[in-house]
């Protein structure tokens, strides 16, 4: 016989075809191994969102970040990194998991309620098998022992000569309501992301927000949100206090900080102080806003070759470092003249003069503030060129390139206490650094899964506790000639630690005489 007879004779498997494949990646798809996974992968994927500074939480690190590397940062928002939660391979293992666990309880649930309506199973015949075993004492039937064992709560089925009792049904509760728990956890989740928005804003002391999309730094709305879905609040900074530790190996620490804002809750309400502080967020129907950051904004005032005031303001700067909130400023001033003017500028809250003539910051309060020219430029900003610039950013290198420096390095004057100006060369102009204000970065988020998602993790414990500590455990009774045998097990892999106390009281409250031993 020839090798393709012998194949020809040989049975080949059977093609899966497309139904095959299909009901293949479902049954994996919804395995116990399968979800356990993804449920890994979900917490895994979470870790990127708490290294790498978000854009929801925080926009002052991220820009930062741009700043100093803008080669990685660009890396980090290719894969979405300053976005985790709503990134595109985030939302497929939150996707797939939903589907897993929805995969997993159904049948579950199925198998489960028809176990509810099952009778407990015959009692066997030689209970001595069992991995616990005794007799009781005295004389009893079976009615007798049904009822006393009816007493200990258990489930019980009767025989000719025998009893069966179970319980522990609420051990299999537990782990089903744990993965409805989740199940309602991701829906909540999925009702923040649909029907929730959040935002990021920077406000300075003496200004003002109102919660309208124009007024957001940045605005990230659920696909079911619109304009109109926003609560009419609006709030002013009257004054922002933060405090610092004075002394000891922790110098320089924030103690606490707290901004002061006037708050109205709509239009027609009367104003209301309210002091918003990092736990203790801002709530108006359901809209939290949350403080999340603060740092300085110098004011300065700049006046242009031909003695007009061309910029007049605060100034919110990058902090470049957070001990001494050493601070980085951009001063971008378009509408001077005769030619444009940019300002590099680094503000000191506590400036000190070291043996070398540099300036630095020592404390991250304002003791002595100063702010440094780092650079002082003229020429076209590319401001009106029609491309989106960073305020943090004087110009992108190609303009940079084209302006001329008017003060840098050697040349630029030294830090500028509050009422001092530095006058340009070639009468340009002047800077005056006129006062200190602060900033606040704040979150504002309404999420209508919040509560439920709350709800859905108390369950989560609870169902968590029940599968952990309920055991499913058996009794059996045998009468024969007057003797009465028990055996008893537990249906639980590895959960027979405790049941052989249990099993000694069961065998007390069946034993003559202990007729009302619960």
């Amino acid at each position: 016989m020839t090798v393709d007879e012998l194949q020809k004779e040989t049975p080949q498997p059977a093609k899966l075809g497309l139904v095959g494949w299909l009901r293949w990646f479902w049954r994996t798809l919804t395995s116990m191994k399968t979800a356990l996974v993804l449920l890994f992968l979900f917490a895994l994927a979470s870790i990127p969102g708490s290294l790498v500074p978000q854009r929801s939480v925080e926009p002052d690190k991220v820009a930062l970040i741009y700043q100093n590397d803008p080669v990685l940062a660009e890396w980090y928002d290719r894969f979405y990194l300053f976005d985790v939660f709503t990134a595109p391979w985030f939302a497929a293992i939150y996707l797939l998991l939903f589907v897993s666990l929805i995969g997993c309880v159904l049948p579950r649930t199925s198998t489960y309620l028809k176990e509810l309506r099952r009778r407990p199973p015959t009692a066997p015949k030689n209970l001595s098998r069992l991995p616990y075993h005794a007799r009781a004492e005295g004389e009893l039937d079976v009615e007798e022992a049904a009822r006393r064992l009816r007493r200990l709560r258990f489930r019980v089925a009767t025989g000719p000569g025998w009893v069966s009792a179970e319980k522990g049904y609420l051990r299999e509760t537990g782990n089903l309501l744990f993965h409805v728990a989740l199940l309602g956890l991701l829906v909540a989740v999925g009702m923040g992301s649909l029907f929730g928005y959040r935002g990021n804003v920077l406000v300075v002391e003496g200004d003002g927000f109102a919660n309208t999309v124009a007024a957001y730094d940045r605005y990230m709305p659920g696909s079911r949100v619109s304009a109109e879905s926003l609560e009419p609040f609006s709030f002013t900074l009257k004054d922002f206090q933060a405090s610092y530790q004075l002394g000891g190996d922790k110098r320089g620490q924030e103690l606490d900080y707290t901004a002061k804002l006037s708050v109205n809750d709509s239009p027609e309400s009367p104003a209301r102080d309210y002091d918003l502080k990092v736990n203790e967020p801002l709530e108006i129907d359901g809209t939290q806003t949350y403080l999340i950051g603060h740092g300085y904004a110098p004011v300065f005032r700049v006046t242009d070759g031909k003695g007009q005031i061309a910029f007049d303001g605060p100034v919110p700067c990058l902090i470049e470092s957070k001990p001494t909130l050493t601070s980085g400023c951009v001063v971008k001033v378009p509408d001077a003249q005769p030619e444009q003017l940019g300002f590099l500028l680094q503000f000191l809250p506590t400036s000190v003069r070291l043996t070398d003539g540099s300036h630095v910051s020592a404390f991250p309060g304002q003791l002595n503030p100063q702010a440094k020219i780092v650079g002082a430029f003229s020429g076209d900003l590319g401001v009106r060129s029609g491309k989106p610039q960073s305020v943090y950013q004087l110009a992108p290198d190609d303009v940079m390139k084209k302006l001329k420096p008017l003060a840098m390095g050697s040349k630029a004057p030294p830090p500028l206490a509050v009422g001092q100006s530095f006058d340009l060369p070639d009468k340009l102009g002047k800077i005056e650094f006129t006062g200190v204000k602060e900033w606040m970065t704040l979150q504002i988020a309404h999420d209508p899964g919040r509560m439920p998602a709350l709800l859905a993790s108390a369950l989560a414990t609870v169902a968590l506790v029940m599968s952990l500590m309920i055991r499913r455990r058996r009794v059996f009774v045998r009468i024969k000639d007057g003797a009465v045998d028990v055996g008893g097990l537990t249906r639980t892999e590895g959960s027979g630690t405790g049941f052989g106390e249990e099993f000694a009281d069961i065998v007390k409250a069946l034993s003559a005489g202990e007729k009302d031993v619960r």
